[in-house]
């Protein structure tokens, strides 16, 4: 039984009613509480009870880290979507078309230019709403796209992962996008270009054992899952327990494998500060 839908709603209803909206209210994912939408979106879905950090979509991020009217969308070329002919429950271009007009993307990525606090960056955009961010051949070609952007440029490039890792209905071909974005990377550092990630949760498989972990700086959002495999997979191979928090970006900082954890409202002023810092080094 949903609580908001079945009480809540109609009791306020029957006080004020039926202009009442369906999405006044949002459920935090960790600690349970009822936070109203205007709130949650005002406060980029950062649960104020508990901190949580909830999913925001690749357009709410363009929102909160470009400079307003800066973002330009960069474009890939025409790519052969289905090279396997795959089909599980469901033909793979039918999945792909389901997901575009579930997500308004043309894949799990977007990549853009812009402006953070006036700083010139290219910037890729994962979209786990699209098949769990999942990285296809598509993929790997925007980032080869969003690199020679951004080296034409001569400006920043960042990428902001939220994947589960490969594609599977493209197989081998999903694969190879890992050495390809590999060698893209290798190109911003022969230019002599700043690259920087942002782990988001979750950040895993092929995406976090190729480009989110070759950057020059690593920023993560607070209890982000970054790994390879998750912790069930590898308790049971090493049949042992786990520690605590192991995976999150607060393990991974004690660790040394993240540079810094910002919370998303410091995220802006934080990445204005680290760019500006860098164009002047360059």
């Amino acid at each position: 039984m949903n609580w908001l839908t079945n009480f809540v709603r109609p009791k306020i209803r029957a006080l004020i009613g039926n202009d009442v909206p369906d999405n006044l209210w949002d459920k935090c994912s960790k600690c349970g509480q009822m936070i109203f939408q205007k709130e949650l979106k005002a406060n980029f879905r950062v649960c104020p009870h508990c901190n949580n950090h909830m999913y925001l979509s690749v357009d709410e991020r363009i929102e909160m880290l470009f400079d307003k009217g800066t973002f330009v969308e960069i474009t890939n070329k025409r790519i052969v979507l289905d090279p396997l002919k795959f089909k599980d429950t469901k033909k793979y271009v039918d999945r792909l078309k389901q997901y575009k007009e579930k997500t308004k993307h043309n894949d799990s990525v977007v990549a853009g230019y812009g402006q953070i606090g006036g700083n010139k960056i290219v910037v890729l955009f994962f979209d786990f709403e699209f098949m769990g961010g999942s990285m296809g051949t598509y993929v790997g070609e925007l980032f080869i796209t969003a690199v020679d952007y951004a080296v034409k440029k001569g400006c920043a490039f960042m990428v902001v992962p939220c994947s589960g890792g490969a594609r599977m209905q493209e197989g081998i071909f999903s694969l190879m996008q890992m050495p390809r974005t590999t060698v893209a990377v290798n190109k911003l550092n022969e230019a002599g270009l700043p690259y920087i990630v942002l782990l988001t949760n979750p950040t895993t498989g092929g995406v976090s054992a190729s480009f989110a972990m070759l950057g020059d700086i690593h920023i993560a959002e607070p209890e982000a899952v970054i790994a390879f495999t998750g912790p069930r997979v590898i308790e049971s191979t090493i049949r042992e327990k786990l520690p605590d928090g192991f995976q999150r970006s607060e393990y991974l900082l004690k660790h040394g494998m993240v540079d810094m954890v910002v919370a998303r409202k410091e995220l802006k002023a934080t990445l204005s500060n680290i760019l500006s810092l860098l164009e002047q080094k360059r």
